[in-house]
């Protein structure tokens, strides 16, 4: 294994199959990518670069299912989970590409015909179609139920307007999953999920938006946008609950993709450490230091195990794990950010110098405690099913 395999790999909640896929997704992102600043990154092409090498390695096979030439019978969590720390340790940008496969293909696999997940999800797998996730609005990004994008059903097709703000992959993607609203019911009850192809007439990128740590990322506009029936996802009115399926997985590979910058920060901060002269001893000889790097280190760990046991309760149980994926999002998106942040005060000067892996670090981790749900988010969707969960006698 690499020498930076996540600690309690061996745990029963693994098996061969994982473990070898680590050292196969470590070995990918130590030599098979340049080590390039952000700063100076065309962000677009370096995207399309890295969805190419991860499709090319078939890394990306385990962002759709084996009927659809994917690496597994199901989506599984695990599998996500790791790669996502392994490729989020080497590179913000290497995780996002990675990650956005999946989550913008996601839908299609768990509710798309087979006409539909035969046009999509191959390109998906083979990192030739770039997908994205287009559910956020400018006025309902966390109350997702209060989205205004509306799509008309008119005969065979159906008519979308409205707009969708910090869609990632935003203007490069190749397809959307869009959610509009139908109207069968009120509020989250009257939400459609939709196929809509990027060079589809009436959709347009109205703006692209620039961030603290680069991505592809944009607002779109739906003017009279004209799609076939047959590109709609699942069942009118169901979109609602088919986007948060598709979150339920991925929620929890966040959590993962915090714990891969985070133990990178622990382990620049220990390197540092032991090299860092001053006051005639090394840093790391400092009672002060060491005791910050156990203040990093366990916490990372609480997490890791709270990110296991969540992935594991999907896999094996096959159980929804809205509390379990929900706390460890939080723990390990929080607790990282506060390692980052202890490992860039460790650098001092140097921590705060751009281009620095752990001033990127810095930037690249704040997103993570927002989206797919922020972290006050997160919080309710904890306390909410902790009482519910007692009102019905469970833990």
């Amino acid at each position: 294994m690499p020498a930076h395999a996540p600690p309690g790999l061996d745990l029963p909640l693994f098996d061969e199959a994982h473990r070898a896929l680590v050292a196969a997704a470590a070995a990918f992102a130590e030599t098979e990518l340049p080590p390039v600043s952000h700063a100076r990154k065309d962000v677009d092409a370096a995207c399309r670069a890295y969805v190419a090498a991860l499709g090319e390695a078939g890394f990306l096979r385990y962002c759709v299912t084996s009927a659809d030439g994917g690496a597994l019978p199901t989506l599984e969590s695990r599998s996500l989970c790791l790669l996502r720390e392994q490729f989020a340790r080497r590179d913000a940008l290497l995780d996002f590409a990675f990650a956005m496969q999946g989550l913008g293909s996601g839908a299609i696999t768990l509710e798309g015909t087979p006409a539909q997940r035969a046009r999509f999800l191959p390109g998906v797998a083979a990192g030739r179609a770039l997908a994205a996730f287009a559910l956020s609005e400018p006025d309902a990004g966390s109350d997702v139920a209060a989205l205004a994008t509306t799509a008309v059903a008119d005969g065979d097709s159906y008519v979308l307007d409205g707009r969708k703000t910090w869609i990632s992959n935003g203007g490069i993607a190749d397809f959307y999953t869009v959610f509009a609203r139908t109207g069968e019911a009120p509020g989250a009850r009257g939400i459609t999920a939709f196929i809509v192809p990027a060079d589809t007439r009436g959709l347009s990128v109205e703006e692209r938006i620039e961030v603290m740590a680069p991505h592809p990322l944009a607002t779109l506009r739906f003017d009279a946008c004209r799609i076939p029936a047959s590109l709609r996802l699942g069942a009118p009115g169901a979109g609602f609950k088919l986007a948060m399926r598709t979150l339920d997985i991925f929620r929890t590979s966040v959590a993962a993709a915090a714990l891969g910058m985070g133990r990178r920060a622990l382990d620049e901060a220990c390197e540092h450490a032991r090299e860092r002269k001053m006051f005639g001893q090394r840093l790391g000889d400092f009672q002060l230091t060491q005791a910050k790097l156990a203040e990093m280190a366990m916490p990372l760990e609480a997490a890791a195990l709270l990110t296991w046991r969540a992935a594991w309760l999907r896999d094996v149980k096959g159980v929804r794990t809205p509390r379990a994926a929900a706390m460890a999002q939080l723990a390990a998106t929080e607790w990282a950010t506060m390692a980052i942040a202890a490992a860039e005060q460790l650098f001092g000067g140097r921590g705060v110098r751009r281009g620095e892996i752990v001033e990127q670090l810095y930037r690249e981790v704040r997103a993570l405690r927002i989206y797919e749900g922020a972290s006050e988010v997160q919080k309710l969707i904890i306390g909410r099913d902790l009482l519910e969960s007692r009102g019905k006698g469970t833990a």
